[in-house]
Parts: C-alpha cells; sequence; structure tokens
C-alpha cells in the first residue's frame, strides 16, 4: 500500500478509492476489459469538480486504490503521482459526471458482445429477461470517432438524458450509478443481455418471438433495475469474491 497517498487524503476519499478499485478488478474478472484501454471514474465526496481514474497503463487486474489518479473535468491531474492519464479518453466520463448529481461512478467497455451488439442496426433487442428489464434504461449515442473532440459532450448528455445506461454504436457500452455498486449491476445486466443476443443470434435456430405485452410487461417489472440501490443486492457478495481471489485491491 501507498500509505502516502492513504494518509493524504479523507476518509471519504480513501473509500471511494477502494470502491473503484474494485469496479475495475470486478471488470476484468468478468472479462469485460480491454487491456489499459476504456475508463471506470468516481466522483470524489464532497469534490464535486474531481474525479477517480486510472492510470495510463496499468491493467485493470491489478489496479488498486493508490493508484487511482485525481482529476478535473477537463481530465487535468490535481494531485501527485506518478502516473499519466488518458485524458481524451474522459471526454465521455466528464460529460457524464457533469450531467446529474446522481452519476456518481461511469463504467464503459469495449466488451466483445457489447461492441458487437452496439454494431448492430437494431441495437438491444428484447429476446431475454435480462434484456426486457434493462431496455427502458437504455439509451443510444452515434458514433463520431474516438472521443478527442470535446464538442461531443453535449449530444452525448443529450442522448443519455435521464437514464443508467448508454449503448455507444459501434464502439461500446456505459452506465451510470448513484454508487459503484449500482453502475456495476447495470452493467452487469447489460453486458449479459449482449451476450445472450449475440449467442441466440448465432445459434442457427429460429428465435422464439416474445409477445409485445409480455414485453412490456417484464419492462414495467424491471423498472426497478432505475432505482438508487439496486446495486447492494449483489455489491457485498462481489466484495467478499474479491477478497477471497485477492484483496490487493484495497492497497
Amino acid at each position: 500500500m501507498n500509505s502516502k497517498i492513504k494518509d493524504s487524503v479523507s476518509e471519504e476519499e480513501w473509500n471511494a478509492r477502494v470502491e473503484l478499485a474494485a469496479l475495475y478488478r470486478l471488470v476484468a474478472l468478468y472479462g469485460w476489459d480491454d487491456l489499459v484501454f476504456t475508463h471506470i471514474s468516481v466522483r470524489v465526496p464532497s469534490e464535486p469538480e474531481h474525479f477517480l481514474l486510472n492510470p495510463y497503463g496499468l491493467l485493470f487486474e491489478e489496479m488498486c486504490a493508490s493508484d487511482l489518479v485525481k482529476i478535473d473535468l477537463e481530465g487535468n491531474k490535481v494531485s501527485e503521482t506518478n502516473y499519466d492519464v488518458n485524458s481524451a479518453g474522459f471526454t465521455i466520463h466528464s460529460a457524464v459526471h457533469a450531467n446529474g448529481e446522481n452519476n456518481h461512478a461511469v463504467i464503459h467497455t469495449h466488451s466483445n458482445d457489447g461492441v458487437a451488439v452496439a454494431a448492430q442496426e437494431n441495437g438491444l433487442l428484447p429476446i431475454s429477461q435480462h434484456a426486457m428489464i434493462i431496455r427502458d434504461d437504455c439509451a443510444y449515442h452515434d458514433y463520431e470517432g474516438i472521443a478527442l473532440n470535446l464538442d461531443e459532450r453535449e449530444r452525448l448528455i443529450d442522448d443519455l438524458g435521464n437514464k443508467h445506461c448508454l449503448i455507444l454504436k459501434n464502439h461500446g457500452l456505459l452506465t451510470t450509478g448513484a454508487t459503484c455498486a449500482d453502475a456495476w449491476l447495470r452493467l452487469f445486466f447489460l453486458e449479459r443481455a449482449c451476450t445472450m443476443q449475440i449467442k441466440a443470434l448465432t445459434g442457427g435456430s429460429k428465435l422464439n418471438p416474445v409477445p409485445n405485452n409480455v414485453i412490456e410487461l417484464v419492462t414495467e417489472q424491471g423498472h426497478m433495475a432505475s432505482d438508487d440501490g439496486i446495486g447492494q443486492l449483489a455489491w457485498p457478495g462481489l466484495i467478499r469474491k474479491l477478497d477471497k481471489i485477492d484483496p490487493s485491491y484495497k492497497n
């Protein structure tokens, strides 16, 4: 552990660092990471203009609380660190963080199945229970190239609106939450729905159509997925899982 960092930040910030490091480890554990690319970010408690982000060059599976870098809305480092950050990659995150107080945590992935669904004309199809539960909380954003243009932030915010999940066409997935736990559970449902869709479409058999009234019923039943606090159903178990595998993310 880098005790210098832990001793120099508030208890609130350190707890946020530990939770964010856990998110990085979980994304890697479930196979949704992309080497050192993509980001997961968290707002620093009591510092609304500051965020924690991964240092450029570390794998998600080795992320620790003390490794995380504190930055501002433009991606500039505001705390002492030996690491660089991919400030251009924070374009998407800065837009989402600036759009509402409940967007405390933002997860962005380039998973195989997520990108595959994002590349399909009709997007996420209501062919699985996971998809029907999450679909009403999903928005779409057209691909504009690598996210280097800060002007894209306004369009991204407009597309996300009041939803918590965003399918970035031809690019990947994004989820948000008032807590790390909420953002994670939404990502889990969205990633799983995408995997189920890709497997179903490549399985070679005709798909079972779900009647529209049943789709609407399940969507309505799934509105709980958009509620703050939903992530706590699974989060404690996930932390226990990480602790059994490798608790070094807390360092």
